[in-house]
């Protein structure tokens, strides 16, 4: 059986132009490295590796960190110990129906108020706090400053960084720098990282669109190492990173309150992604891998499987670009960024629902102002009211005293 599945998976019409073999793009030692398939099976423990780095950066690191920038985290009213709500919270919904309410009131001896209070107060309880966003972004911004600087390093002085064309010169039989070797490795064992610790991250508005961001990013990383596309794969990661880091410095910042650095960042930002994602990405890679590889070879399989994954991620480009012009819409004509359109906004919905009294983070900041506003003049009248009545009552005991 696994001769049989070895032999259909690496069939030549799938990985190699027509009229190429196996054998005409077997490389000798002192040629260079050539990619073999097995190279990727490093990804998986080098995942957990990420993983546990991870875990030992945010505690050591991270958090240290967020301290000495003045990140703060919400005071959260915790919920009522009522094990059968919280065991229909665990089990059963989050978010109960009507019908549901008045049952369980029913059953808790509580009114339905109180009961929707308590799901509210459970549901904000189990939001993550400032700081572990923060440790989340921070880990982020490390690895990608590092992977975008390394790129650049070892991508800088090759032909193909220049001139595009040099990408399908002499390919299949390309040999592969031990740079780009490694610039390949880690940046796939990264993303399966992510991807295995995605049910555990902060879940935000775009989870749904990360996860196939990070499941394409795999299978592209894997084919064109395994379809030794890996001059145009640097290309491709290289641009990916050169705005991903300024993104995460900027949620960084935003979860220290350094509102002004945030939004100049955030600006530079925008700018970035949209000339690298908008521009740079479908204008030179894509049209590379599109147009220009046909010069040299015919198109097989694996050309139309790696282009279609590439017009999967600028689909998700567009999607992004789509949220940052709206953050960039309300920065420009309100004066203010509200909210992280693209991801640092949690996508629950039962969110919106959480009290007035301090938690509340989806209503926004001209809502809340005006609420507390409202309760400081409610509280000052009370207090005038309260000391002319004093005052009243002080001068009719006056002549009784006198």
């Amino acid at each position: 059986m696994e001769a049989l599945l070895n032999e259909w998976l690496w069939q030549e019409e799938y990985w190699l132009p027509p009229g190429i073999s196996w054998q005409d793009i077997e490389m000798k030692e002192d040629e260079g490295r050539f990619p073999l398939p097995r190279d990727l099976i490093y990804t998986l423990p080098l995942a957990f590796t990420f993983i546990a780095l991870r875990y030992v950066f945010e505690r050591l690191i991270a958090v240290p960190l967020s301290k000495h920038l003045g990140v703060k985290d919400r005071i959260q009213i915790r919920a009522a110990s009522l094990p059968k709500l919280e065991t229909f919270y665990k089990q059963k919904n989050r978010q109960p129906s009507q019908i549901e309410v008045v049952s369980l009131g029913k059953q808790c001896g509580v009114s339905q108020r109180n009961i929707q209070n308590w799901f509210r107060h459970r549901r904000n309880q189990d939001r993550p706090s400032n700081t572990k966003k923060f440790c989340e972004a921070s880990w982020r911004f490390v690895f990608y400053l590092i992977s975008f600087t390394a790129g650049l390093g070892s991508l800088i002085n090759t032909p193909w960084f220049w001139d595009h064309r040099e990408c399908w010169r002499g390919y299949p039989k390309q040999p592969v720098a031990e740079a780009h070797y490694w610039y390949y490795i880690l940046e796939m064992g990264f993303y399966v990282s992510l991807l295995l610790s995605v049910s555990v991250d902060v879940k935000r508005k775009d989870f749904k669109e990360q996860v196939i961001h990070h499941i394409a990013t795999i299978f592209l990383i894997g084919f064109s190492y395994c379809a030794n596309y890996v001059r145009v794969g640097t290309l491709v990661m290289l641009v990916h990173d050169s705005s991903d880091f300024l993104l995460e410095s900027a949620k960084m910042l935003h979860y220290a309150g350094w509102t002004r650095t945030c939004d100049s960042l955030f600006v530079v930002f925008s700018l970035v992604f949209l000339v690298t994602r908008l521009v740079v990405f479908p204008g030179r890679v894509v049209h590379t891998t599109l147009v220009v590889s046909l010069e040299f070879f015919q198109p097989f399989f694996g050309y139309y499987f790696f282009n279609a994954l590439l017009l999967v991620l600028q689909a998700l480009h567009i999607f992004w670009a789509y949220l940052i012009l709206r953050m960039v819409y309300k920065l420009v004509f309100l004066g203010k960024v509200e909210r992280d359109e693209r991801s640092d906004e949690e996508s629950e919905v039962d969110d919106e629902e959480e009290e007035p009294e301090g938690e509340g983070d989806e209503c926004s900041w001209q809502q809340r102002k005006g609420t507390i506003n409202c309760k400081l003049s409610s509280l000052a009248n009370n207090c005038v009211l309260n000391n002319l009545t004093n005052q009243r009552s002080i001068n009719s005991r006056l002549p009784k005293a006198r």
